[in-house]
């Protein structure tokens, strides 16, 4: 049980939340939002009113936090709050950038605030209200809506567009897919091209053994809050999705970050599924055992690119 926090409650299914070890390196830019947030929900009982209760201030705080590497930095910017657009709006201004003062904050609310057969997404764009689970992964896509709204009213904004054309169907699509794929699992990455070549080369003893003091300028933001739910209790094969970082974007300012993920998640970007997969628990210096060479020698953690072998015809007439 992480420290600071009540006793498992009996009964409370977000008593899992008591679990969470803040003083894990991928934890740190998340506790000082999420700590007194849990702490909250485990008193009150409910996951919801926790999210609820976070104030302005706190967010700002939060936001201080830091992927990097090598050392925290410090952040001092100001945003709008928690971001969703007006329930009236036409299907194609769901997909353009809307300024600040024409949002309007989410709410938390019970899991059964949702109709039946009414899609999630579809819901949260039309009522500005995200149904709430009592438990680790709705927790955490909750801390992700205070420290990133303009990215996920983006994300949703997407989500209900392509419902609008799309409508429910037994398969998603490959945009709904991409969405689902950055809002679960995504980490972004702001790094030397050098690194980020042996990333999409597959190439990890080039990438974390030969290229590890290049670790210290690489910028970490773990977003998909599935992600965060499975480092709750780690195992190496972890593997998150990495989504790149325009490198003169500053990495530190966490606002600035927001608003360009506004700009750069686009329908037809995230139908080519631009992410790379990346075994977590080889960071350098987030676990262990990976300061040793032959922790990325597992080839079932750390598979080689698959080659993609060109078929060939012949005419033998």
């Amino acid at each position: 049980m992480a420290r600071g926090l009540n006793p498992k409650i009996e009964g409370f299914a977000g008593a899992v939340l008591a679990d969470i070890d803040w003083s894990q390196p991928w934890f740190s830019p998340w506790r000082e939002l999420g700590e007194p947030t849990a702490r909250q929900a485990l008193q009150q009982q409910s996951v919801a009113k926790a999210l609820n209760a976070i104030t302005y201030a706190a967010k700002r705080e939060a936001s201080a936090g830091s992927g990097d590497i090598a050392s925290a930095a410090s952040v001092n910017t100001t945003r709008a709050g928690l971001a969703l657009g007006d329930a009236k709006a036409q299907k194609q201004e769901r997909t353009a950038t809307t300024k600040n003062e024409q949002l309007q904050e989410v709410k938390f609310v019970p899991q059964s605030a949702l109709p039946e057969g009414q899609a999630y997404e579809d819901f949260i764009f039309k009522t500005a209200q995200v149904p709430t689970r009592d438990g680790l992964h709705d927790f955490f896509n909750g801390l992700c809506w205070h420290r990133f709204p303009l990215a996920k009213r983006r994300l949703n904004q997407l989500q209900a567009a392509e419902i609008d054309t799309q409508g429910i169907r037994a398969t998603r699509g490959p945009v709904r897919d991409a969405l689902t794929l950055f809002d679960e699992n995504v980490v972004l990455m702001h790094a030397p091209d050098d690194v980020w070549a042996a990333l999409q080369a597959r190439d990890w003893l080039r990438l974390f053994v030969d290229l590890r003091d290049q670790w210290q300028q690489v910028h970490l933001v773990l977003f998909g809050h599935a992600l965060l739910e499975k480092l709750v209790t780690p195992y190496k094969s972890i593997t998150a999705h990495v989504y790149r970082v325009d490198s003169d974007i500053n990495p530190h300012d966490e606002a600035a970050l927001d608003a360009w993920l506004v700009q750069d998640l686009q329908p037809a970007k995230l139908a080519t599924k631009p992410y790379e997969p990346l075994p977590i628990l080889g960071v350098p210096g987030w676990w262990p055992a990976n300061a040793e060479r032959a922790y990325y020698e597992d080839v079932n953690v750390f598979r080689p690119k698959r080659e993609i072998v060109a078929k060939t015809t012949h005419d033998f007439a």
